[in-house]
This record gives structure tokens, sequence and C-alpha cells, in this order.
């Protein structure tokens, strides 16, 4: 019944993945959460009495329908304790608490790269992208990103043109509400070659606050995030941002005002005249980002 215990926490209101952390190790498992006593689970930091008295009111049995309606439409549920899930996203802070998947996150997914940028893209940064994608998926990178219009979207269709390319796409809405509808297509393609994945119940619709925190999950996978064109207060300054705290590698292509902002404030700079994929590949696969982490502690923010 794990799983129903895992669900029904997952949808408790105002539980973020740093608390959900707190609970699990001091309870031991998630079974154990729901069988704690209300001034146990008060001592932990962050619990409120809104939150127990909303605890209280979720039954896991009743989230068994949930889970065979899942199954039924070939949507995995993931949990902390399922060696499936993605080891980067367990180690986050904030880790997701679940993860609803279409398609299968591979082993080899771990050597990823994040490619994100604009929604408005021009001409020349949708070719960039998708022959950054397109170049990095040959080499064996799975290539992560937001499945939004623009450069989203080329970084997701450069991967799927490589051979054997590997792409996952990181939603903020629910895994049966692809957004945009534009991308539906494109989605079904990527549960072929990848994964498309959610952290939010499964009919949520989008919403801002959503988008945004599924930036954390986009550079979370990745071993780097490389920015192609973006404005100076854009969802992928946050995912760059988010990969500097991470301990990622932030790469940016020149000529746009959030690349050239992230450029200054010491990402590094992709050109796209002079780049060797072979050896920007070699430093992707080679970044310890446990290490890098421990040394952006002491920097700034990128732009």
């Amino acid at each position: 019944m794990s799983k129903s215990h895992w669900l029904a926490l997952a949808s408790l209101s105002g539980l973020g993945g740093a608390t959900a952390k707190k609970l699990i190790e001091q309870f031991g498992d998630v079974e154990s959460v729901f069988d704690a006593t209300d001034e146990q689970l008060l001592a932990i930091p962050r619990v409120t009495e809104t939150m127990v008295e909303n605890l209280r009111a979720l039954h896991p049995e009743k989230f068994e329908d949930e889970i065979y309606a899942l199954a039924e439409d070939e949507i995995d549920l993931l949990t902390w304790d399922d060696a499936r899930f993605p080891a980067r996203l367990r180690e986050l802070k904030d880790a997701p608490v679940i993860l609803f998947v279409r398609g299968a996150i591979k082993k080899g997914d771990e050597n990823a790269v994040a490619i994100v940028g604009t929604r408005a893209a021009s001409e020349g940064a949708i070719e960039i992208a998708t022959t950054i994608a397109r170049e990095l998926a040959l080499r064996g990178l799975c290539v992560v990103s937001g499945l939004a219009m623009g450069i989203d979207t080329a970084a997701h269709v450069g991967a799927l043109d490589a051979e054997d390319g590997r792409t996952i796409a990181v939603l903020g809405s629910g895994i049966r509400v692809i957004h945009p509808r534009e991308n539906v297509e494109l989605a079904a393609r990527i549960t072929s070659h990848g994964a498309v994945i959610s952290e939010l119940m499964p009919n949520a619709p989008p919403r801002g606050p959503q988008l945004m925190a599924r930036d954390r999950l986009i550079s979370g996978l990745s071993r780097a995030v490389i920015v192609v064109e973006a404005s100076a207060n854009s969802g992928s300054m946050d995912t760059a941002e988010r990969a500097r705290k991470q301990g990622r590698l932030v790469y940016a292509v020149p000529g746009s005002e959030g690349t050239e902002g992230l450029l200054k404030g010491g990402a590094r700079r992709l050109e796209m005249e002079a780049v060797d994929f072979d050896v920007l590949a070699d430093e992707i696969y080679a970044h310890d980002a446990r290490r890098e982490k421990d040394a952006s502690a002491q920097q700034g923010t990128l732009f």
C-alpha cells in the first residue's frame, strides 16, 4: 500500500520536499508518518497544526483507485524508495515527493544536459538550440527541457533528431494536462524516446508558481544547463540560478539580454562558431556537481 501512502502525502497542502524529507527521516518510512501522533508530527520543523489536521483527513486507502487509474493510463508513479527515482533529484534539498512519468527514465539519463530559453525565440536561436541538442544527444547525453514553445521545443526536437537520442520533458502542469496544447504530439513522441514527467497531481492545470518550481527539476536532472536566448527576467534565468546553487555547470550563448547577463555573472561562453561538441560533451560528463555546489555557495548570483 506504500504508493497510496506516498500519493496521499504528496497531496498534502503546504508540504514541500524539505519537510517531507524530515518526516521520512524522523519516522523511517511513509506509512509511519501517518501512524505518528499529533505531538510527534508537530515536533518536526515547519509542520503546522493545519497540516496535521489535513493529514488526518487523508486516508491512503482512498488513493488506491487513482493508483489503478494511473496504471491504466500508462502513467508510472515513482517515489523515493523506488530505485528508478532519479538520483540527482532525490539529492535535492527540495526534492519532489513523487514523480508521475509517461515513458521511461533510464539509468543512462543521469548523464543529462538541460537546454532552455525564451518562448519567443528568434529563428537563429531555434537553429542553435536544435543543433546543440542534436549534437549532444548524438554523444549520449539526455536532453532535458520544459516542453514550452520556442527554445524548449527546439531542444526536444533536436534530441529526437539524433539517432537513439533521449530527452525528458518536465511539466509545470499535471501529466494529464499537457501544456502548451500545441505540443501534445511532441509529448507523445518524447514518451517513446525518453519521458514526460511532473511532480504535480495528474490533473493540475498550469500555473505561474508551478512553472517556476519545475525549473529546479530541469536543472536538478542535469549535469549542466545551457541557456540559448533569454530576456533578463525569465524562467530560463531562474533555471540558470537554480543550476548554480545546485552545483551544475551553466553555459550561455551570447547575443540576448539574459545570456549576456549570465556571461557577466560567470557563466561559460558557448560560441557556436567555435564550439567543439566532443570537448563540450566531455566537460559535461566529467562535471562533479557536489564539488561545485560547495564552491558556488561562496559566490553571488549569476545575474
